[in-house]
């Protein structure tokens, strides 16, 4: 029922009553005005102008008086005369039942007693088998009940989760079943017993309809409290809260609706409709009034009950919402409480339809977005989990399932709770649901957000297949080994274009979806671009560079390369820079601009060069046999021999040096094994020259002290010193110390005597 238009057309009417009422007594005072009236009535020319320009002045004024009139009135004035309407309405009530109720008082006294007395006994009697029949029949249904919750409580897991809804669904159905069998029951006394067979009166007939209606309302609140069926309470509440909640709810229900459902149309039929709108205004003021006390009793009691379902739940959408509701509960049902109150009072015959359709509309959609936010929440909460074939070959891709979920739940749960606002707002506002899905607008906004919703799902399962592909090739455990680090680095590389391309592909996409002209945006972004090309050249040049590096195979993380000026391993690699870190263990990291030349030593194999000087009395050849002797040996040993690629290469003697004799030879190896072999072949040669008493020259020093022209020497001035050490003997002579030469600083290669 839509309260806001007919509000309006009330206003609407009243203002058209006004306009057309106050002239009246001026035009009726004046004669001259009553002639006028008389001759325009007379000629029908003058009528029908009159006739068209009343109808053009009513159009008018529906077409703008709304537009002129509501936004003149400021929130307060709209209070003022809210409660300015409750307030005349309610006085406007009051004195019809008054005048109702003197009316029907002399109706009694003039009334046939018998007669009444006859009518009331024949109702009485159908309303009490009616109500035994209920009660047996719910005392019979209690066998059933105890079975059901000993059948709820057999088994746990998700077998008792199932057993349980199994369980209270039957006992939905058995007790609407005894509400129903008990109804017609009534229905054959009333049709058969009571009065002529065959027959009903309208006093019967408007209690077994208010009987069926409160009695299934009532076998609802029992199927949520179930005060003695813990196993059929789908609530999680104690036996006490349940009881206390049942008798509570079903009284009020049962005081509501047959006050309102037969009581009421009673006295509108026997009495007058205004004593019928009197009482029930009253009981609706006196449920109103138990409403907000039965709040404020509780309002601590449901506050911490809720603040401890919170504290339990697993998901801190459904702990903020119930901690929400926990604060505000009381004053939702207080404006609830008085928007029945308000209105019963402006609006007498259509409160009590929509303030049910409503209430029942708001209560089956929050319970059913509840229900289905649980069961989701507890489906999707599951870890997927894959076969160990799958995680062997994907070890991440499980993982990566299951950190969709979190946002899967979410979009959910935002998509229940927008769906909710809906059916409520299509409940208690003018706004229709229905008929704003079936609009253009509607239908145009859901085709959009269905649009973006299927464009991101595809974008990230595109994302989750190409990632799970790129992870399969990465994977030593898929098949085909340990990749090649050229294969690593440019998957990579390719990982991280196609994300970034493909999240800019989507944004564009979902924008140009939503209706979002794009084409400045890219117009924008290009010119943006040239900017950034002109003002960033280093940063192209470097992403350019990097391009051609990595399509050309130069460099791969774990190689040994000199580049710009550094050697070192390759421990990072990205489109835009190289990072190198030492043997000394520095880190460098290089722009690829600044890279002219790339040397690897990593590619297909190595070489260990040495040479190797000997004295100049030595024999080459035996050198040579020497060398070959070493290689042997390096060839026997189990942890080198597999990164020898080659037979030793003698190139013989290389260079006459000025103290040695050098010999060069080239050993071919695994690479980036050169090195380690080039070590272990210099300690097996130094110890095969030693074995054969190969001199390996070394710098010598040879004291020259002249001769005359007689070809004398002459004599070498030695300093005998004291090695420091006391002797007891003091008449000894002193002990010779080694002779000390100390270079002298003025003559290069000259050496002084050595000083004390």
């Amino acid at each position: 029922m839509n309260l806001t238009r007919q509000t309006l057309a009330r206003v609407l009417l009243l203002l058209l009553t006004a306009v057309l009422i106050l002239p009246m007594p001026a035009l009726a005072d004046s004669p001259s005005g009553d002639s006028r009236l008389a001759d325009i009535l007379e000629d029908d020319q003058a009528r029908a102008a009159l006739i068209a320009e009343l109808r053009r002045s009513a159009a008018e004024a529906d077409a703008v008086q709304p537009e002129e009139t509501e936004p003149a009135v400021s929130l307060p004035g709209r209070v003022a005369q809210l409660t300015q309407s409750l307030a005349e309405g309610t006085v406007e009530e009051v004195e019809a039942a008054l005048q109702s109720g003197r009316e029907a008082w002399q109706q009694l006294m003039t009334a046939d007693l018998m007669d009444l007395t006859l009518q009331v006994g024949l109702l009485a009697g159908l309303i009490a088998a009616t109500l035994v029949t209920l009660w047996l029949l719910s005392w019979l249904a209690r066998f059933a009940y105890r079975g059901l919750n000993g059948y709820a409580f057999s088994r746990t897991g998700t077998v008792g989760i199932i057993r349980r809804g199994v369980a209270i669904i039957s006992s939905l159905i058995i007790d609407v079943a005894t509400v129903l069998l008990a109804w017609l029951t009534g229905y054959a006394i009333a049709l058969f017993v009571l009065g002529t067979s065959g027959e009903m009166t309208a006093q019967e007939t408007l209690f077994l309809n208010a009987f069926l209606i409160v009695e299934l309302l009532r076998a609802a609140i029992r199927l949520v409290f179930s005060k003695r069926w813990p196993g059929l309470r789908p609530v999680p509440l104690t036996d006490e809260e349940a009881a206390y909640w049942t008798a509570w709810t079903t009284r009020m229900a049962a005081f509501l609706g047959y006050g309102l459902l037969f009581v009421v149309p009673v006295v509108n039929q026997t009495v007058t409709p205004e004593l019928g709108r009197a009482v029930a205004l009253i009981i609706i003021f006196m449920a109103f009034l138990k409403g907000v006390a039965l709040v404020m009793q509780n309002r601590k009691r449901v506050k911490d009950r809720l603040i401890t379902l919170a504290e339990r739940m697993e998901t801190g959408f459904a702990q903020i919402s119930l901690n929400l509701v926990a604060k505000t509960w009381h004053v939702i049902a207080l404006v609830y409480l008085a928007a029945i109150l308000g209105t019963a009072v402006l609006f007498p015959e259509q409160a009590l339809p929509f303030m049910l359709a409503a209430t029942f509309q708001t209560l089956i959609a929050v319970a059913a977005g509840i229900g289905l936010s649980a069961f989701l929440t507890r489906v999707i909460l599951r870890r997927i989990q894959l076969p160990e074939d799958t995680r062997t070959k994907f070890p991440q891709l499980e993982e990566r399932l299951n950190a969709y979920i979190p946002m899967s739940l979410k979009i959910t749960r935002f998509t229940i709770l927008a769906i909710v606002a809906g059916v409520i707002l299509d409940a208690w506002t003018p706004f229709s649901l229905a008929g704003w899905v079936a609009s253009d607008s509607g239908t145009l906004i859901i085709g959009k957000i269905v649009a973006v919703a299927l464009i991101i799902a595809f974008a990230m399962l595109l994302w989750l297949v190409i990632a799970s592909w790129i992870e399969f090739k990465l994977n030593p455990a898929a098949g085909d080994g340990e990749p090649n680090p050229r294969t690593r680095t440019l998957l990579t590389i390719f990982r991280n274009a196609i994300a970034i391309a493909l999240i800019v592909m989507t944004v564009m996409v979902v924008l140009a979806e939503i209706g979002i002209n794009i084409g400045p945006l890219i117009a924008g972004a290009g010119v943006l671009g040239l900017a950034i090309g002109f003002g960033a050249q280093k940063l192209v040049q470097d992403v350019i560079t990097g391009v051609f590096i990595q399509l050309e195979n130069a460099v791969n993380v774990g190689d040994v390369v000199t580049a710009g000026g550094m050697t070192g391993t390759v421990e990072r690699l990205t489109i835009r820079s190289m990072g190198l870190r030492d043997l000394s263990g520095t880190y460098h990291l290089m722009p690829f601009s600044s890279v002219d030349a790339v040397s690897n030593y990593m590619r297909d194999f190595g070489y260990h060069v040495g040479e190797y000087g000997v004295a100049y009395r030595e024999d080459t050849d035996q050198v040579i046999a020497r060398l070959r002797d070493a290689f042997a040996e390096l060839r026997s040993m189990p942890e080198v021999a597999p990164n020898v690629l080659g037979d030793l290469e003698v190139h013989g003697v290389t260079a006459l040096a000025d103290s040695s004799v050098n010999v060069r030879v080239r050993i071919k190896t695994a690479p980036g094994m050169q090195w380690a072999v080039g070590r272990e072949y210099n300690r097996l040669v130094k110890r095969h020259f030693d074995a054969a008493g190969i001199e390996i020259p070394f710098p010598h020093m040879t004291l020259y002290f002249g001769e005359d022209k007689a070809g004398q020497a002459p004599p070498a001035r030695i300093l005998l010193e004291e090695d420091g050490t006391d002797h007891e003997d003091a008449t000894a002579p002193p002990r010779i110390s080694r002779f000390r030469s100390r270079s002298n600083p003025k003559f290069k290669g000259d050496f002084d005597e050595g000083e004390e």
